[in-house]
């Protein structure tokens, strides 16, 4: 990394921005977004993200939280979780070359996946849809373990990988918007199932709506997270309920009620 490139890492609000100009737009859009959407916890973090992703102000409340990690079953958790994880340099692995793309390069050393393209023997045999397919195979071969799942186009993928999960595989953190009128919510709600029957980490939409877009977002966001923790701007092993009381303590002391 440059010295130009370590100043620019101390100031920039989105992974994306890599102009001074489009890095101005990404903080006066978040500021915007920031009036509307609370910003106490890593969960609101993620909120505001989909609102800006989305460009939807109620989107905010489509959004869930579910699994745990060591601190508990917070909000928090899988935020926590997925900012370990880009942390530990583990893979993130998406359903399809758009969600892939949309993920930032920025901001850290995780090697990113695709799914699709994988397991083209298994679909044509099984007439199952390439994505499940592909998921399968890539269990197969132990690379969900410990990995961040991002799923944002198709709702088999979804389905697969909650199967995987209840026969033993354990991401480090999942994140499923899978978009459509075909049993893209049934998906959402398998995996936030399995999520909460083996304490697996997800973040996840209500609703008909979502995308690759979507996921990449908020996947940008835990690398987005991770980055803060890695230049001591932001302290990642503390739950939201703490987190969010901190918040409060500080608007209190600029209000000057504390002395």
């Amino acid at each position: 990394m440059t010295e130009s490139d370590q100043e620019f890492e101390k100031e920039y609000a989105d992974l994306g921005a890599t102009t001074q100009n489009a890095m101005d737009i990404a903080e006066t859009s978040m500021d915007i977004v920031r009036q509307f959407v609370p910003d106490e916890t890593l969960a609101d973090r993620i909120r505001q993200k989909s609102v800006h992703s989305m460009g939807d102000i109620e989107f905010q409340h489509l959004i869930e939280f579910t699994g745990s990690d060591d601190l508990g079953d917070d909000e928090d958790a899988p935020v926590r979780a997925g900012a370990r994880a880009v942390l530990e340099e583990t893979t993130i692995v998406t359903d399809i070359t758009m969600s892939k793309a949309g993920i930032t390069g920025r901001g850290h050393n995780c090697e990113k996946r695709k799914a699709i393209g994988n397991g083209a023997e298994l679909a044509k045999e099984t007439g199952m849809t390439r994505t499940a397919a592909s998921v399968l195979e890539l269990d197969k071969q132990g690379v969900y373990d410990g990995a961040i799942a991002t799923i944002g186009n198709a709702p088999t993928a979804a389905f697969a990988l909650a199967d995987c999960i209840e026969n033993g595989t354990r991401p480090a953190a999942i994140v499923a918007t899978p978009v459509g009128f075909v049993k893209a919510e049934e998906s959402r709600k398998r995996i936030r199932e399995v999520s909460e029957a083996y304490n697996v980490p997800a973040i996840t939409n209500v609703g008909r709506r979502g995308g690759s877009g979507l996921a990449a977002a908020l996947t940008n966001e835990l690398i987005h997270v991770a980055k803060d923790v890695r230049t001591e701007t932001l302290e990642l092993e503390v739950t939201a309920e703490e987190r969010a009381a901190r918040a409060a303590g500080d608007e209190d002391d600029e209000d000057g009620e504390n002395p």
